[in-house]
């Protein structure tokens, strides 16, 4: 199995340190005392960020799905034309110079939309800062991704009083980051680390199956492979591929299904996994398997992201690769005017 020496030779910026913290860090981050948002009335709210902080305007519009609220998501420079003075707007840049991002905060503040702001500081901050709008700290801990922990629970602890969930249910979130931590995290390098197994598992391109209320974590999963492991990597809403892209498996192919499932899916969706493992196994197709925790949702999907990132990096580690470094990424923004 994979050592620790391995990994800390591997992972020269020590990435793995950041990720083994996550529980520490988010129990922290939820317990600091900080100046809450108290808006009332508020029925549509846009999130908006990109990379690692788009990743979290998922896991909100997630939190959310269920209300009366209308809550949009954007990627991208610019707001929906729906907004106005009674809309929330949430830019979310961890490193605070995310272009898209600062284009989405200007935009709110014209449009004269409420605003409250979250970066680690940088041009966001300074912008708010000029111009009087709501901003409050993230901490920048190793990168924006490995940030994700300590950004969320800021942010849930600075947005609570507005929250379609309790402070109970955001406390249960961590205590079930503590359980998963001893099986996960560097410390568990044995054969019982489900996300190490499952990075073994992995020798080609994955193509991860979801179901709408978990698109935010196999997105992230994605996400997280494509940075750290610099793999190649597919997602499909099950539903929609059973349309489509099931077809493709009438051929050969090296492409290998990771089947995200949520404890409580619609019992037409359970209906489809079962149909959908039926016809891998009849045309001998390996696939993987992975259940959500029982519970909310904040913690079903916190967990999911923890232990799916934690395979990123293993998977990072076993092919040798740095997973800290994103020069390509780095390359797009030099030529970015």
């Amino acid at each position: 199995m994979l050592k620790l020496d391995t990994i800390k030779k591997i992972d020269k910026n020590q990435m793995y340190q950041a990720y083994d913290s996550w529980p520490n860090i988010s129990d922290v981050a939820f317990k600091k005392k900080c100046e809450k948002i108290h808006y009332k009335g508020i029925k549509h709210i846009v999130f908006a960020g990109m990379g690692g902080s788009g990743h979290i305007s998922d896991v909100f519009y997630s939190i959310f799905s269920k209300t009366k609220i209308y809550v949009d998501v954007v990627k991208g420079y610019h707001l929906p034309h729906t907004v106005d003075n009674n809309t929330l707007v949430i830019p979310i840049s961890i490193s605070g110079n995310t272009v898209e991002t600062l284009s989405i905060l200007r935009d709110a503040k014209k449009k004269k939309c409420k605003i409250v702001a979250f970066s680690s500081g940088g041009k966001i901050k300074e912008f708010c800062r000029k111009n009087k709008i709501e901003h409050r700290s993230v901490p920048f801990i190793h990168t924006p991704r490995a940030s994700f922990a300590g950004t969320l629970y800021t942010m849930l602890n600075v947005l609570e009083p507005i929250l379609p969930i309790n402070k109970k249910e955001i406390i249960r979130s961590i205590e079930t980051l503590k359980k998963i931590n001893k099986k996960i995290a560097t410390s568990n390098l044995s054969n019982s680390n489900p996300s190490l197994n499952l990075a073994y598992w992995i020798k080609k391109s994955p193509l991860i199956y979801y179901p709408w209320g978990l698109e935010s974590p196999s997105i992230r999963f994605k996400n997280s492979l494509q940075e750290n492991a610099k793999l190649h990597v597919i997602t499909e809403d099950i539903i929609e591929s059973c349309h489509n892209g099931i077809v493709a498996w009438e051929k050969n192919s090296t492409i290998q299904p990771i089947l995200i499932q949520g404890e409580k899916d619609y019992i037409k969706t359970k209906e489809r996994w079962r149909v959908i493992k039926k016809y891998f196994k009849k045309n001998k197709i390996d696939y993987w398997e992975i259940n959500s925790v029982k519970g909310d949702i904040l913690s079903k999907m916190v967990s999911l992201i923890y232990q799916l990132d934690y395979t990123s990096i293993y998977k990072a580690i076993l092919t040798k690769t740095d997973p800290t470094p994103i020069h390509s990424i780095n390359f797009i923004k030099q030529n970015i005017e």
